[in-house]
């Protein structure tokens, strides 16, 4: 999982250069996550974790550049995502 974590991880930060390390790899834990979660609350069998890394690849390309956007909208994610003090990359 670690390797799959570090490419996604890799490739959020090549669309999203706001984003630091830290943050970039909160961001694909937290869409890996909820995918998972959502999936399996609307009664899907489990389909492995390349269904997973499929979808939020998919997400980081279609949303990755907006990502920082994010938490200044939604007070629930800004703990988890505030980057003031953070070394970006």
């Amino acid at each position: 999982m670690e390797e799959t974590f570090r490419k996604l991880t890799e490739r959020l930060l090549q669309r999203n250069s706001r984003l630091s390390v830290t943050r970039a790899r909160t961001w694909v834990e937290l869409l890996w996550e909820d995918f998972e979660t959502t999936y399996a609350k609307a009664g899907h069998d489990y389909r492995g974790k390349e269904l997973t890394e499929k979808m939020v690849t998919q997400l980081i390309d279609s949303y990755g550049t907006k990502l920082h956007e994010f938490a200044a909208r939604n007070p629930k994610y800004k703990h988890l995502l505030d980057d003031s003090n953070d070394i970006t990359h």
